[in-house]
Formats: C-alpha cells, sequence, structure tokens
C-alpha cells in the first residue's frame, strides 16, 4: 500500500496519511459527524461511509450500517467500544482510499477544508483519572512543598499515584477557562478565605482514552493495553495552586482541579505510534510488583511544547515519564475496577531535568519565588486572566514523517 495520499499534505503537517487522527467536527449549520485529519482537510467518515466504502471492515458481527451510524454521531464512542478489529479495519479502508488515486473520485466530495468547520469534544467522558508518572515533576514539587523533607513520597516508586478527576468539567481545545473561586489559607492568615484564585497553573500532559470495557473484578494487565485503549490526546489539568496547598492535606486535589480540564480535538490512534515512537522507558527502581511488570517498552517519544501568550516557555520530553501508559491502566483496574468506553487518563505534567522542560508553571517559577520572563517584556508568576495557553506535542511516525496531536489551547477568562 502507498504512503503517499493525493491529499495535498504540506511538508511539516501534523497530519500526514500516517497519522489520521479521529476527530468530531460539524459545519455551520450542520451536524456533528466524525471525520479524520489529513493534511489541511477533514475527510468526513459518515459520508465516506455513505458510499459502502466502509462495510465489511469493521467487525465480523457488525452490519453494512455500521461505520454510518459510528460516524453519523456526536461522539466517537460508538466506535471506540467496537474494539480494535473494527479500528485496524477502518483505518487500513480509509488510508486505502486516501492513498489510491482511483478513490479520488469517491472520496474527495468528503473532503472539507480544516479552517471551514468547527471541532467538538471527540468522545463522552465516562471517568477522568490523573496521574502523577513524571518522576522529575514529583521530585520538583516535593523539594517546593517539602523543603526539609524526602522529595518523593514513600510508595511513588512502587505504583503510579493519581487521583479521580471530574468528568463533566472535561472540555474540548478553546473552551475558555474561567478563573476558579475557592478556600486558600495565604501565608501569614490567621484563618482560611474565600475567592479567586491567585496562583492558577497549566500543566502540560498526555492522555489516552479507553474504547473497549473491561467485565467488574476483572483487572486489565499492561499487556492487554492495545485491546482497550483508542488512542492518545493532549490534556491540560488546570490547576489553581494557592486552593490545592490548602485542601490537600490529608486527601489530595479536590476543587483546585475539578473546575476545567481541557483536552484537544484530535485523538491520535495507538496504531500511529507503534512504527516509530515507542521506545524503552526509564529504568524502574525497585522492580514494579508483577501486576504492573510490562513486557515491552511503552516509553513514547513525544515532544511537547508549552507555550504562554505566543511564547515558547517550555518543550517537556515524555519518553522521560517513570511510568507508562500500560501500567497506569494497570494500575487503575488492579482494584477490580471495571473500563468504561470514554474513560481518560492523563498522565499528570510533563517534565524534564532542565529548568526549560518544566511542564507547569509551579515548576517554572518554583512557586512564583522565581518570575518567568518573557519576551515581550512580561512576567508571570502564575497565568493571568486573558493569558492564552497552548500545549503541542509531535512524534517521530512512519516512513520518517512526523505525527502531530494538533494542540490544547484555552484562554484565562476573570471569575465570574
Amino acid at each position: 500500500m502507498s504512503t503517499v495520499s493525493w491529499v495535498p499534505v504540506p511538508e511539516g503537517s501534523d497530519f500526514p496519511v500516517q497519522n489520521l487522527p479521529y476527530g468530531v467536527f460539524s459545519r455551520p449549520g450542520g451536524q456533528r459527524h466524525v471525520g479524520v485529519a489529513i493534511g489541511e482537510h477533514v475527510l468526513d467518515l459518515a459520508g465516506l461511509a455513505g458510499t459502502g466504502v466502509l462495510d465489511g471492515v469493521t467487525h465480523p458481527d457488525a452490519g453494512a450500517a455500521a461505520a454510518r451510524d459510528w460516524f453519523a454521531a456526536g461522539s466517537l464512542n460508538g466506535f471506540m467500544a467496537a474494539g480494535p478489529e473494527a479500528w485496524r479495519g477502518v483505518r487500513a479502508a480509509v488510508t486505502e482510499v486516501l492513498t489510491s488515486p482511483g478513490r479520488r473520485a469517491q472520496a474527495e466530495p468528503h473532503l472539507i477544508p480544516a479552517g471551514t468547520v468547527r471541532l467538538h469534544m471527540p468522545f463522552e467522558v465516562a471517568d477522568y483519572v490523573d496521574f502523577y508518572s513524571s518522576r522529575e515533576h514529583a521530585e520538583n514539587v516535593g523539594r517546593i512543598f517539602r523543603p526539609d523533607g524526602e522529595a518523593l513520597a514513600p510508595n511513588w516508586l512502587h505504583m503510579p499515584v493519581g487521583y479521580h478527576g471530574r468528568a463533566g468539567t472535561v472540555v474540548v481545545s478553546g473552551t475558555p477557562v474561567r478563573r476558579p473561586r475557592g478556600q486558600r489559607k495565604l501565608p501569614g492568615d490567621g484563618a482560611p478565605s474565600f475567592g479567586p484564585a491567585a496562583k492558577l497553573d497549566v500543566e502540560a500532559e498526555v492522555g489516552f482514552v479507553a474504547g473497549v470495557p473491561s467485565a467488574p473484578g476483572r483487572p486489565v494487565p499492561p499487556g492487554a493495553f492495545r485491546e482497550h485503549v483508542f488512542g492518545f490526546v493532549l490534556v491540560n489539568d488546570w490547576s489553581a495552586r494557592d486552593i490545592q496547598a490548602w485542601e490537600s492535606r490529608p486527601l489530595g486535589p479536590f476543587l483546585s482541579k475539578s473546575f476545567a480540564t481541557s483536552v484537544s480535538p484530535w485523538v491520535v490512534p495507538v496504531d500511529a505510534l507503534e512504527a516509530a515512537a515507542r521506545v524503552q522507558p526509564p529504568r524502574q527502581d525497585p522492580q514494579p510488583l508483577d501486576h504492573l511488570r510490562c513486557g515491552e517498552p511503552w516509553g513514547l517519544d513525544l515532544a511537547l511544547e508549552l507555550e504562554l501568550n505566543g511564547h515558547v516557555i517550555a518543550r517537556p520530553p515524555f519518553a522521560s515519564m517513570y511510568w507508562t501508559p500500560p501500567q497506569q491502566l494497570a494500575h487503575a483496574t488492579s482494584n477490580g475496577a471495571a473500563l468504561r468506553t470514554g474513560d481518560l487518563f492523563a498522565s499528570g505534567t510533563v517534565s524534564g531535568p532542565r529548568r526549560d522542560q518544566r511542564g507547569c508553571l509551579l515548576e517554572l517559577t518554583w512557586d512564583g519565588r522565581e518570575p518567568l520572563e518573557l519576551p515581550d517584556g512580561t512576567t508571570r508568576a502564575f497565568l493571568a486572566d486573558c493569558d492564552v495557553v497552548r500545549v503541542r506535542a509531535t512524534a517521530p511516525g512512519a516512513d520518517g514523517t512526523r505525527i502531530g496531536f494538533g494542540e490544547v489551547t484555552g484562554t484565562v477568562a476573570p471569575p465570574g
């Protein structure tokens, strides 16, 4: 099969034919459909399925109309639940259509310029879990908040630490994020007060979304990752650090995180990252317990870029993450908790060993004590109202291509 598409793909595009990420879009006045990104276009899979091209490539038990129903829906959940055989079949069929000049007349009517569509939340979130899987990030946070103690908590090297977030406040890229109000106890105050967060922060993260559910009481081992996980997205888990510092004793983040979590509109399939992005993760010492051991390398060579008001302030490397996605999934289900279609799992802040690789302002400014100086002459300890934050990421793809995730963007709105 050819790896060159007849659709024009600009050099350096996030979306070569080796990628084909899935998203949900609409045209003015139109219904929401599922599409894939290719170059500077979106291929309407609902329209393509209507031609019969995708009949019979999804699942042996699915009727001819299955793909049409999945892709005319307003979310990816139906398709995600269909499982790996359907995912592989559709991906192969779409690749064949986009690389065969003889299929051009059939598919071209369903290609839409990306600049003319609106992108929506790509899937309905069932549950949301945010991990804490970067050793560099965890150690920096420990040094900030526990300068006289151990940087890592005793359990950190034994399991992927995480917390449950709020699925109802996960929003698609571009949605304004209103500065939250909350209870915090400021230095020198004798009692807590309630008001707008003064230490609003960004967290550059990578997440994955589950497609195939699991049965209650049956953990998902690391080796079963591909059987359940549909793809990866970018995540910004907005954080109110002053609220977090006061409320996280002893149970951890709650209102400081639950007001908003932004995700990118394109879901990059696992298969798009298999070809060239997988790398050996950092050595784990002590060796994880049996249920967390992964028999294959699942580090991912993703290069993230964190931008504030048009200025790149950090380039965190995802390949250095201590706990891998299969281990995160295994830990989240190890107690028998059932996996559901649309479950979102985020990595936690991605940070590297250098200052310019730290994926949040808490680390970059050392809790505000070392403010950032931006090229436009402004300084930031934490986010100000009207600030615009962008997170981007790329990975090596097949045939020397670049697999892009697009971006997750948010603008800080004043408190209500």
